[in-house]
């Protein structure tokens, strides 16, 4: 199960007043200061570069030969090809960052080669293939006639092929940002921003990103030759580069920032004249607009990964993604919503799964977390393990032994695949995700004799091993990050930047935060602690797809309030159920946002815990004070309590009276004031609901549902149950405004066709009768204990 969370809150240091003065310039509409301090706690604390940070258009991106002799190489090589009229092939990776690469090539190498004839693109299917280059895919490309093969988001370790494709006279250029080699592979030319220094402002870029520094290396080397500016390339740069897992800063930063601006601008056009259709419809399904970071990181960016992770094949996502075919482009679009359904679907099935292996796991023990299983589908596994490895605070590698082939995350695979007929035992395939800044990559890396192929970042990775391997793999691996960590304890961690209030919460703050985006790696979402809050109105329901359908993933929707301020403020909580909200006053973390459907502003909840300053934690009186069968109160106290005199049939009728006290202030008490009840026979009831229906039918009179509550004394819900009896008789009950009018026609066999239901009234009423005899003699501890095991009262009553 997942471990208790530790809050911290981010370390404040005040920023100086020239500072403030120069980030309130950008925020009329507030004060600055909150932008401002998080601004300085990220290092921002130059005046040239917090203009530049805040403006893009006062930032001087980088020239794309500062690659140096490898630009200059790969621009050559590419200059021959256009000079020959050569046939080139895109290699592209099935990730949102690999698949807007291969659209950024397409689209640019595309001003200067003709499409379909001298280029083409290929993306290997996920759940057949691996990340990288493969020797059977090569071959297909020389039997096509290709003399240059151009990666992207993928490559630099692949060797054996890229030799492999040299011997078939095939050169390539490799464009990537993933793991270098020990030694440059023997290539055209690689451009990889790894090979820079850790603090040029390329450093950080990802594959898209540097794909599109390739093509604009050769817009400025043949300057007269494309028809489309190199801008119309920067909406798919920022997908990429938003959708993957880069630190958004120096160019990467610019290039999101003018990215979003296109993104934006494209999408506000009428739908027959935008020059991007697909992404169009793609928002549209998604119910966004483009103008925010969130649109891509949770709209466009996992559609475009749950198709991979779907079907395998997500080549038709460069299709739709730069076709001006807009019929054809809703048709992709809405094929890859459908796949972002199944995603969700699945995802949640494998986390219940995951959820139950983990309860059989030690996690003071376990270091790194490993789980295998042969029904998980490989594509969710990272997103899965993404989740694990946050409530847990643990890298976590979750492994489906269905067959042979690789997943994951990264490319840069140490061997090629061995075919699935000739391994002596099946491969276990999967995915790896990192926490707490443990350098997964490497942990992976160091195991790498035992297992098959590997490759990916230091915070995720794709690996694949025998499934006889796997005992080994887990325990030599926890083995050595324990070793690595020493006396360091591994918790699951979440950080709060600022404190507000709910009163702070909305327009003006939102748009000061605004100021930071887009937010990524190094630069992250401000989060939001607000303390002694509590939530009303709750509710919860699974999502629907674009055509109506419910999905199998929840969302929690609910309005939070505090003391700052009458008015309470909405907010969602994905993936939770809306009986997981703490009961009465809490603290929460929370993120800012503004919901482009539903036009209002709304916090995203990220954790919640009873308030260490509420009724829960710092009580000096009970909470719940047992006047039962007391016709008065022993004493008088200074506040009233609330009176629960109507003894509960359930234990959510209890709960319910438990939040409404809590939500009224943190010194608020409730009595259980209840007598013990006088039960009549079940039998006896029911015949006095029988007495009252004939004479109520003879005598045409109407009667209220309160009044027949009262009169035969038992539940709403029991009452249904012998409405239904009342109506096997030949009763009829019909509903008049607040009134209910009951007629009766008897028929012979009536009796007959009714014991059935009288019997269901009986056994109703003897249940109700044995929870309300159950609540009247409940000893008050039991009832303190069951609600504070229940995880919605904390605990110390």
């Amino acid at each position: 199960m997942p471990e208790q969370q530790q809050w911290t809150i981010a370390a404040t240091e005040q920023p100086p007043d020239w500072f403030i003065q120069v980030v309130k310039q950008h925020t009329p509409a507030s004060s600055g200061i909150y932008a401002a301090q998080l601004l300085w706690q990220r290092g921002i604390k130059d005046h040239q570069q917090l203009i530049a940070f805040i403006n893009h258009k006062a930032y001087q991106p980088a020239s794309p030969f500062e690659f140096g002799q490898e630009m200059h190489l790969a621009i050559a090589r590419l200059q021959q090809a256009y000079n020959a009229t050569e046939k080139i092939a895109i290699w592209g990776d099935f990730d949102a960052d690999g698949i807007t690469a291969t659209s950024v090539l397409w689209d640019g190498l595309g001003q200067f080669f003709t499409q379909n004839t001298q280029l083409i693109y290929y993306i290997p299917n996920r759940l057949k293939e691996s990340h990288g280059l493969n020797n059977q895919g090569i071959d297909n490309l020389t039997k096509q006639g290709c003399k240059l093969i151009v990666t992207c988001d993928t490559g630099s370790t692949n060797i054996e092929e890229i030799i492999y494709a040299k011997q078939l006279g095939i050169d390539v250029i490799v464009t990537d940002h993933h793991t270098l080699p020990a030694e440059r592979p023997p290539v055209a030319a690689i451009i990889n921003p790894r090979y820079l220094p850790k603090e040029h402002q390329l450093f950080n870029l990802s594959g898209v990103a540097v794909a599109y520094k390739l093509v604009e290396a050769l817009y400025q080397t043949l300057p007269n030759v494309a028809k489309h500016p190199l801008e119309d390339l920067l909406d798919l740069v920022a997908v990429g580069l938003i959708a993957d897992l880069v630190q958004l800063s120096g160019d990467c930063r610019y290039l999101a920032q003018m990215g979003i601006q296109r993104l934006q601008a494209d999408f506000q056009q009428p739908a027959a004249a935008r020059r991007r259709p697909g992404v169009g419809r793609l928002l549209e399904l998604c119910q966004k607009s483009g103008d925010r970071p969130t649109d891509i990181s949770f709209g466009l960016g996992p559609r475009i990964n749950a198709v991979s992770r779907i079907q395998g094949d997500a080549s038709f996502c460069v299709e739709l993604l730069t076709s001006r075919n807009a019929k054809r482009c809703n048709e992709l679009a809405e094929v890859t919503e459908l796949a972002n359904t199944r995603r969700k679907s699945l995802q949640k099935d494998v986390q219940a799964q995951v959820a139950q292996k983990l309860t059989q796991l030690d996690l003071s023990t376990t270091s790194v977390i490993v789980l295998e299983d042969a029904q998980w589908p490989a594509g969710v596994l990272g997103l899965v393990a993404g989740q694990v490895a946050q409530e847990t605070g643990r890298p976590t590698i979750l492994l489906s032994t269905e067959g042979s082939g690789e997943s994951g995350v990264g490319s840069g695979e140490n061997s090629a695949p061995t075919p699935y007929s000739l391994l002596p035992t099946p491969l276990a395939r999967g995915s790896a995700r990192s926490v707490n800044s443990v350098d997964l990559y490497q942990l992976v890396k160091d195991q790498a004799h035992l297992l098959h192929r590997f490759g990916g970042h230091p915070f995720a990775a794709g690996l694949s091993l025998l499934v006889e391997n796997i005992p080994l793999f887990t325990a030599a691996i926890n083995q050595q990050l324990r070793q690595s960590l020493g006396s360091t304890t591994l918790t699951p961690t979440v950080q709060a930047d600022l404190t507000v209030t709910v009163a702070d919460l909305g327009k003006e703050l939102f748009l000061e935060l605004k100021l930071l985006e887009p937010c990524g790696m190094g630069n992250p979402v401000p989060k939001l602690l607000i303390q002694n809050c509590w939530f009303e109105n709750s509710w919860h329901r699974n999502q629907q797809d674009w055509q109506g359908k419910k999905v199998q993933y929840i969302k929690t929707e609910f309005d939070i309030r505090d003391d700052s301020t009458r008015s309470a403020f909405p907010g969602i909580w994905w993936g939770h159920y809306k009986d997981e909200l703490p009961i009465g006053r809490c603290d929460c973390i929370a993120e800012l946002d503004y919901n482009t459907f539903k036009k209002r502003y709304e916090i995203r909840l990220i954790a919640v815990r009873p308030s260490v300053n509420s009724a829960l934690s710092t009580r000096n009186s009970p909470l719940i004070l047992d006047w039962r069968n007391f016709t008065t109160p022993h004493s008088p106290l200074p506040t009233p309590p609330l009176l629960l005199e109507d003894c509960p049939t359930n234990w959510d009728d209890l709960r319910a009276w438990l939040r409404r006290c809590l939500t009224i202030s943190s010194s608020q008490q409730l009595a259980i004031a209840w007598s013990k009840p006088n039960l009549q026979p079940p039998k006896q009831i029911w015949l006095t609901l029988v007495g009252i229906a004939k004479y109520l039918s003879r005598t045409n009179q109407l009667v209220t549902r309160v009044q027949l509550l009262e009169k035969i004394g038992i539940s709403d819900q029991t009452l249904l149950v012998g409405i239904k009896a009342l109506k096997s008789l030949g009763f009829t009950v019909k509903r008049q405004d607040r009134y209910l009018q009951i007629t009766w026609h008897p028929t012979d066999s009536a009796e007959n066709l009714a014991e059935a239901a009288v019997a269901r009234f009986l056994a109703a009423i003897r249940e109700e009768q044995f929870q309300r005899q159950y609540f009247a003699e409940v000893p008050l501890s039991t009832i303190v204990a069951i609600a504070s095991s229940d995880n919605y009262m904390g605990t110390n009553f």
